[in-house]
C-alpha cells in the first residue's frame, strides 16, 4: 500500500528530537507564552525573511485576526470587499466573511490554479479594500503583479500561506510578499505541527503589535485590554515541536521536489493534464494535484494498484450548504476543476521507487 501521506512515518524521522523537546517543555513548568513560542517565532520570521511571526492556535485564525487588526486599525470596515480565488478551500472565504466583509469570488489561471492578476484588476471597485491570494497546493500566486495592482489602488495584501512554507519568487519566500500572511501548521502540511497550530507573518510593526493583543483575548499586558479579542494561542509543546521540525524543512520540500520532478517526467498519460511550474523554486509540492475528466475510474484503478489518493476540494465553497446564497452562482472553471482534480500521494517519506510505481499505474490507466 502507498500511502497518501503517512504522519506516523514522516513524524518518525523527528522522534527523538521532538520527545527531547516535549521533555523540555514538560520539565520547564510554562506551557504558554513562554520561551518554546518566542523562539519559534524568532525562528519562523527569520526563515520567511520578516520581521514578526505571531503565532496563533490555526491557519483559519491566522487569517481571521489579520483581517480583524486591521478593522481594528481602521483599515478595513464592514462591508468592503475582499477578492479570492472561488476554487481556494472554504477556510478563505470564512476569514473573510466573519469579519463582514465581502467576498468577491474570481475564476482563476487555469494554468496556476491561483489568483489571475488580469481578472484582479477588472474586479476591483471602489470597495474593494483587500486582496487574499491562495498559494495553492504549494505554488505561489503571481505576487509582482497583485502587488503592483494593490499599490496602483491602495490596496492591502494578505497572503493565504496554509499550502506553501518556502514557496518563493527570487528568493523571496510565501509570507514576504503581502502586507501579512497566514500559515497553517496544521500536521500534513509541510511544516506541521502535532495538532493545531497557525502562525502570522508580516513586517508592519503596528500590526503585529494588535495580532499579539487580539489572539490573548485583546490584552496587551496581564488584566489590561485593549480590544475584545479572543484566545487564539499557539501553545508551548506546539511551539517545541515546529522549532523541531523546521530544522529539516528545506530538505524536506527538496525531496518533495525529487518526487515532483519524477511525476512529471514519466507520467505521460494523455488523458492525464500534470501541474504546471516553470521555476523549480517556486514551488514546494505541499499537494501534487493532476486534472483528468476520469477522475472516478482513475481514482478506483489507482485504489485498486494498492495507491491511496484524495481529492482537494471536491465541493466548491460556493456551492456549499454554508453559502447557500451562492448556491445559483456559476464558476464554470472552478466547477471544472473541482470535478476534476486529484492528488497524488507526496510527502518527505514516498520514496522514489513507490514514486516510480505511481507513475505506472497511472501510466497504465485507460478510460472505457
Amino acid at each position: 500500500m502507498i500511502n497518501f501521506l503517512n504522519l506516523k512515518e514522516v513524524n518518525w524521522k523527528y522522534r527523538t528530537d521532538l520527545i527531547d523537546a516535549c521533555t523540555r517543555v514538560i520539565d520547564s513548568g510554562w506551557y504558554i507564552g513562554g520561551g518554546e513560542l518566542q523562539s519559534f517565532e524568532q525562528e519562523f520570521a527569520q526563515w520567511s525573511g520578516v520581521k514578526h511571526c505571531i503565532g496563533v492556535a490555526n491557519g483559519l485564525d491566522a487569517l481571521t485576526l489579520t483581517l480583524r487588526a486591521w478593522k481594528e486599525l481602521g483599515k478595513l470596515q464592514d462591508g468592503d470587499e475582499v477578492i479570492v480565488p472561488a476554487n481556494t478551500y472554504i477556510a478563505s472565504i470564512i476569514a473573510i466573511s466573519a469579519n463582514g466583509l465581502i467576498p468577491v469570488l474570481l475564476e482563476p489561471d487555469e494554468a496556476s490554479f491561483n489568483l489571475c492578476p488580469e481578472k484582479t484588476r477588472a474586479a476591483i471597485t471602489r470597495k474593494t479594500k483587500a486582496i487574499l491570494p491562495v498559494h495553492l497546493y504549494g505554488l505561489l500566486a503571481n505576487m509582482p503583479a497583485l502587488i503592483e495592482i494593490a499599490h496602483q489602488h491602495d490596496i492591502l495584501i494578505l497572503e493565504d500561506a496554509a499550502q506553501a512554507h518556502g514557496a518563493a519568487i527570487d528568493g523571496r519566500k510565501a509570507g514576504n510578499w503581502g502586507h501579512a500572511a497566514g500559515f497553517s501548521f496544521y500536521p500534513g502540511k509541510n511544516l506541521g505541527a502535532l495538532g493545531d497550530a497557525g502562525a502570522i507573518t508580516t513586517n508592519d510593526s503596528e500590526l503585529a503589535e494588535t495580532l499579539r493583543a487580539l489572539r490573548n483575548y485583546g490584552s496587551h499586558e496581564k488584566y489590561k485590554n485593549l480590544f475584545k479579542g479572543v484566545n487564539s494561542r499557539l501553545d508551548e509543546i506546539q511551539a517545541a515541536m515546529l522549532r523541531v521540525k523546521l530544522q529539516y524543512l528545506d530538505q524536506d520540500t527538496q525531496h518533495r521536489r525529487v518526487i515532483a520532478d519524477i511525476y512529471r517526467h514519466h507520467i505521460h498519460n494523455p488523458v492525464v493534464q500534470l501541474p504546471q511550474c516553470s521555476l523549480a523554486e517556486q514551488h514546494v509540492w505541499h499537494l501534487f494535484v493532476i486534472r483528468t475528466a476520469h477522475r472516478t475510474a482513475l481514482q478506483q484503478h489507482l485504489a485498486s494498484q494498492g495507491i491511496q489518493t484524495l481529492i482537494h476540494y471536491p465541493i466548491p465553497p460556493h456551492q456549499q450548504q454554508a453559502y447557500q446564497e451562492w448556491n445559483a452562482r456559476s464558476y464554470p472553471l472552478t466547477e471544472r476543476l473541482h470535478q476534476e482534480v486529484l492528488s497524488l500521494p507526496m510527502g518527505p517519506t514516498l520514496t522514489e521507487d513507490e514514486a516510480m510505481q505511481v507513475v505506472a499505474a497511472v501510466n497504465s490507466f485507460q478510460p472505457v
